[in-house]
């Protein structure tokens, strides 16, 4: 059993936006302390033996200036690299090109503060429509096996159970406690609240296969 809104709680979710060289960016950024140590944390996010137990089978050169590819999603080139307190990537799926960097800070003895900062050019139209929970509610499943691996002795996540639990009961309501704290966050950034709640209901609807209202 996975304590849904337990997990939910524990995680925080900003929604900013930043100026690039090529334009206006959406910010999301989603963060989550944990009991174990930093160099354990820095380890089950930079080993390709160990991101598959918690995140995607990952192929390819995980190192400054090297290429990388998550198994069905998103690849790209490892940018910045600062042992154990963070990295930068680019992060390519569809054709399209957006940048995450991953921050790690120790907040007391055994204890660390993972953050995930995901920067995206998102056209306005596509923006209305779903929001940041399109990749939000991604990075909470993301957060959610991170929180497993961790407080598993490194014990791995399954990939037909980690599907079949997204489809049941337990897991639909995660999703939608994601897409809630989501619009929240969008409402906190300046969304109208009725534009943000019909983007959040598209959003819920697209992860859980459910028709929209």
């Amino acid at each position: 059993m996975i304590d849904v809104t337990g997990q939910i709680n524990a995680i925080e979710r900003r929604v900013g936006s930043r100026t690039l060289p090529a334009g206006q960016a959406r910010v999301m950024t989603i963060s989550q302390t944990y009991d174990a140590p930093l160099a354990d944390v820095w380890d089950a996010c930079t080993n390709a033996e160990r991101i598959p137990r918690w995140f995607l089978p990952v192929s390819g050169e995980l190192k400054l200036g090297g290429r990388y590819q998550l198994e069905g999603n998103a690849g790209g080139t490892v940018e910045r690299c600062d042992p154990p307190h963070s990295f930068a990537a680019t992060w390519e799926y569809g054709g399209e090109m957006s940048w995450i960097e991953v921050r790690l800070t120790e907040v007391g003895a055994g204890r660390t503060r993972f953050e995930l900062e995901h920067v995206a050019h998102v056209d306005d139209q596509r923006w209305v429509e779903f929001g940041p929970g399109a990749v939000g509610m991604g990075w909470d499943l993301g957060l959610l096996g991170l929180a497993s691996h961790l407080g598993a002795a490194g014990a791995g996540v399954d990939p037909a159970s980690a599907a079949a639990w997204t489809g049941s009961e337990e897991g639909r309501r995660f999703m939608l406690e994601s897409s809630e704290r989501w619009e929240q966050a969008s409402v906190a950034a300046g969304t109208p609240a009725d534009e943000a709640h019909a983007a959040a209901t598209r959003c819920t609807a697209a992860y859980t296969g459910t028709p929209t209202p």
